[in-house]
């Protein structure tokens, strides 16, 4: 492309993000930008990972110092369809005419154009490179070959609930706990996060904007990239999936049920799915690493909104909504917080369930129930027995039930548990630096 067509697409961008900063309600994210900030030195790449549309372009310019000059340029652009490697150089010879040098260098989904990886090996010598992509494989081709040691990525999730609120302008102190008025205004808020969820475009565009999310995933992010070739199956299955979330999930029996040859294929569309972080597999957990492989897989969806606006179903189920959120909380903290966490489920021969088994290195953490209405005795005994059976089976006396508005220390044969309400376990260990 020549020099000339790239300015203005240069300008054009600029002019973009400008105005979407200026208009529009940006809120900081919930991240550590101390940390993020200390990963940007070069020869260091910091690649930011996550869903489409969940703010990663948004928070690469908000790690940049104020007033920082910098090139910008997003590759999931129309313009630059005819972009190629050998393209790069006068990128910048573009970029160096209008503004002159730069440290700093934002490239938005690089993913798109061929042999990207070379050129940013290069430029990240000189410069402090943030390459943002929708794709967990990003860095697994020739740039993490290349780059051995030299890049550091970070996943980023849509809001948390802690960032909804703060998009909503609800500021929250640790008083506001204690007050009941403040309570039922968090427990309000908590009723429309749960089913609207946390990408931000959902509160300017409405519902809808949800459903083009989840078909761009499909079109752009998987298909477009990947050798599929029954598509129509491939879409039948994807909404099957997001459709029964929270379920577990048999990837045979789902073979036999669309009528598909080879385990192999469902295999790989499940890690498709995942790659675009559109899904998120739980393993059954297991001492012994041949049971964990061949149990079926629970599945949960990125957001409870993107969930409720294309599941196939016919009413609401807030315990699965509510499980669903929990399981994206604990990915989201283990990407902000916790690298070391390992998040899996557990169940018996008996059809004991406990929905969350955390753990760290060699040690079971805790073990997590989630459970909306436990006023239910039955509902509330079946639970603590799945709880009490699986502390004593994987040794972790650290055991807690998430439930809608229940909170208490029970004392249950001889173990102790912790009823917390999911407003308050999803606003513990909030950060924003």
């Amino acid at each position: 492309m020549k020099t000339q067509e790239l300015k203005k697409i240069i300008i054009s961008q600029k002019e973009e993000i400008e105005e979407k900063l200026k208009k529009e309600k940006i809120i900081q994210r919930n991240v550590n930008f101390s940390q993020l900030r200390s990963y940007l030195s070069h020869p260091n790449i910091l690649a930011i990972l996550g869903v489409r549309r969940c703010g990663k372009s948004v928070l690469s310019l908000q790690i940049l110092e104020k007033n920082t000059p910098f090139l910008y340029i997003n590759f999931d652009d129309e313009r630059l369809i005819e972009f190629t490697a050998k393209d790069f150089d006068n990128l910048l010879e573009a970029y160096y005419e209008l503004y002159g040098d730069t440290d700093y260098v934002v490239l938005d989904e690089p993913q798109n154009i061929v042999g990207w990886e070379l050129f940013v090996n290069r430029l990240r010598r000189t410069k402090k490179v943030i390459i943002t992509g929708s794709n967990s494989k990003l860095l697994s081709g020739e740039l993490g070959t290349h780059l051995t040691g030299r890049y550091i990525d970070f996943t980023l999730f849509p809001f948390n609930f802690y960032e909804f609120l703060d998009f909503n302008g609800f500021s929250l102190s640790q008083q506001d706990v204690y007050s009941l008025k403040k309570k039922a205004i968090i427990k309000k808020f908590l009723e429309e996060y749960i089913t609207s969820g946390g990408f931000p475009e959902r509160y300017r565009f409405g519902k809808e904007i949800l459903v083009r999310i989840y078909s761009d995933i499909i079109e752009k992010d998987i298909l477009r990239r990947n050798k599929i070739k029954n598509k129509k199956v491939f879409k039948e299955v994807t909404k099957y999936i997001v459709s029964n979330f929270t379920s577990e999930i048999s990837l045979n029996k789902l073979k036999n049920i669309f009528g598909i040859k080879d385990v192999h294929t469902m295999k790989n569309w499940f890690s498709l799915l995942e790659n675009a972080y559109l899904i998120f597999i739980l393993e059954r957990f297991s001492f012994k690493l041949k049971q964990q492989m061949i149990a079926p897989k629970k599945v949960y969806c990125i957001d409870t909104g993107l969930a409720e606006a294309v599941s196939f179903k016919f009413t609401e189920d807030k315990g699965k909504l509510i499980e669903n959120l929990v399981a994206t909380e604990l990915f989201r903290r283990k990407s902000y917080l916790y690298k070391n966490l390992e998040i899996y489920y557990w169940k018996d021969h008996q059809h004991n369930e406990v929905d969350f088994v955390i753990k760290e290195k060699h040690n079971i953490k805790q073990l997590i129930q989630v459970c909306y209405d436990v006023s239910n005795y039955t509902t509330k005994e079946r639970e603590l027995k799945s709880l009490i059976k699986a502390s004593k089976e994987l040794r972790c006396d650290n055991l807690y039930i998430i439930t809608w508005d229940y909170e208490a220390e029970e004392k249950h044969k001889e173990k102790t548990i912790k009823f917390i309400p999911l407003w308050k376990w999803l606003l513990e260990n909030q950060q924003s630096t």
